[in-house]
């Protein structure tokens, strides 16, 4: 079965040589140039923020993602930066299929002022776009805060309403973004294989 190593509350008599902790808490520990990588929390729009909190840590020098920080000393919170990965928008201002590369942006904007409809690219142009497979979940953002009358989405083949933006599809719509300042809405992409979704709105 091999060497199993255990951690205890004598952390100094534990040897990990090069060994990988995962998911472990640490409580008033005492590491010894420690060298933590990529420590994730996500959910972030677009991306993944960097936010872990080690209490009680000692330490003189931790490696953190291959930056040396010195001087942490006996400090009883070391917090990590945040890293936002941002969206870069394109622009779609008037009625158009958009194009899988806009849409895998994950964030269109719109100044139309008339009513304007966004219909999303098929499956199958999609899927290959975001290298989607079965499970794949891709968000997208649509702001209409600058634009002044309504934009609806809608799918093209081998996009799939969900149940709820089915039943809505008819009436005022989960699929329509208002003008102005409450005129930004996310939907969900989940994708069933490489070459279809289910689409529905989410905020």
């Amino acid at each position: 079965m091999g060497d199993t190593k255990s951690i205890g509350i004598a952390y100094r008599d534990q040897d990990l040589n090069g060994s990988t902790i995962t998911n472990s808490t640490f409580t008033a520990a005492t590491l010894t140039s420690p060298t933590i990588t990529t420590p994730t929390i996500s959910g972030v729009v677009g991306g993944t923020v960097t936010s872990q909190t080690f209490t009680g840590l000692t330490t003189t020098t931790a490696t953190i993602d291959g930056a040396v920080i010195t001087g942490v000393g006996t400090s009883n919170v070391l917090t990590l930066p945040i890293s936002v990965t941002s969206h870069a928008p394109v622009a779609i201002n008037a009625t158009a299929t958009a194009t899988a590369a806009q849409v895998a942006t994950g964030y269109i904007t719109s100044t139309s002022a008339a009513a304007t409809t966004i219909t999303l690219p098929t499956g199958t142009l999609l899927g290959a776009a975001l290298g989607a497979v079965q499970g794949t979940v891709h968000d997208l953002y649509i702001d209409n805060t600058a634009g002044a009358s309504t934009v609806t989405i809608a799918v093209a083949v081998n996009g799939i309403l969900s149940a709820l933006a089915a039943a809505e599809a008819g009436g005022s719509g989960l699929l329509t973004v208002p003008a102005g300042v409450t005129g930004q809405a996310r939907f969900t992409l989940m994708f069933s294989s490489a070459t279809a979704y289910t689409f529905t709105r989410t905020a």
